[in-house]
């Protein structure tokens, strides 16, 4: 008995290791980047840095409000593409699907995570972009944010569905035979007690969707134009704006990394920061929405 004890002291003692490592290694990267972009936010100051439009390292000018418009908009055209078709392929999984065609149609998804996102973006310049050209817009190129938005959305269906599946199969038996002997239908169910039941997992799901398709970089390179400009409407249609080229926070650190020294690298290390500033901020809010709705 004394030999159990220790044991299950041992393990615990060592996962706990293993989660304060995890929290410390993540410490480190935050702290090294922070770090490393100081200079520039010295520099060019916060404010300046963040608000300014204009991107010209050659000229001394370090402003990436176009980036951060542009990752701010391709993420949540990515969220309104694919959260609706992950939710439903998690529904379908979880709820509707007999064994047989669950056994084909989850590997098929679960695939999608583990194809290299270079594919994605051969897939989206040589599939998509064709597409996209032709829709009638003064300088609608094809490149651009919708290019963009669409593939990312296809690379965020594996994370949130899995997880979204995950929480709706938690969800106890009890509430849905309780529906169903109230006179409820199997679709109501799902609707008004499932669904709820099953938020918070649902919610975690689309944050990491989010997280996901924030970091995502070569992928965006290929298929998004990498024009610095804050995007604007291409004509008085206002969705013309994802019909507009742009570029993302890691796609300007992925494309100017290799050549920048000086106050330009220091300015790519803090952009870096101000990517982990906006996924804080995006999760903080997820935290706040949870927890009013619990």
């Amino acid at each position: 008995m004394e030999i159990k004890y220790i044991i299950d002291r041992f393990i615990k003692y060592v996962l706990l290791i293993m989660a304060l490592l995890s929290v410390f290694i993540l410490f480190l990267i935050a702290v090294f980047t922070f770090r490393e972009g100081l200079p520039a936010f010295q520099e060019i100051g916060w404010r300046e840095f963040t608000l300014g439009t204009v991107w010209r390292p050659g000229q001394e000018q370090y402003g990436i409000l176009a980036m951060i418009a542009g990752s701010v908009l391709v993420t949540l055209g990515a969220i309104v593409i694919g959260v609706p078709f992950a939710l439903g392929c998690a529904i379908f999984l979880a709820e509707i699907a007999p064994d047989n065609v669950r056994k084909i149609v989850r590997p098929a998804i679960e695939l999608l995570a583990g194809i290299p996102s270079v594919v994605y973006g051969l897939v989206g310049m040589v599939v998509l972009v064709p597409v996209i050209r032709k829709i009638p817009a003064p300088g609608n190129s094809g490149f651009g944010l919708l290019s963009a938005s669409i593939v990312l959305a296809v690379m965020i269906l594996p994370t949130i569905t899995n997880i979204a599946e995950d929480a709706i199969r938690a969800v106890p038996r009890s509430y849905r035979e309780g529906s169903l002997s109230l006179g409820s239908t199997h679709w109501q169910t799902i609707v008004n007690v499932i669904i709820p039941a099953a938020r918070s997992g649902i919610i975690a799901g689309i944050i990491l969707g989010v997280g996901r398709a924030l970091g995502e970089t070569m992928a965006m390179i290929m298929v998004i134009g990498n024009s610095v400009v804050v995007p604007s409407p291409l004509n008085d249609n206002p969705l013309t704006i994802f019909l507009r080229q742009a570029r993302t926070l890691t796609g300007n650190i992925a494309v100017e990394i290799g050549y920048a020294t000086g106050v330009h690298e220091s300015a790519l290390f803090a952009t870096g920061v101000v990517l982990f500033g906006l996924i804080i901020v995006i999760n903080s809010i997820a935290r706040v929405l949870m927890h009013q709705r619990s």
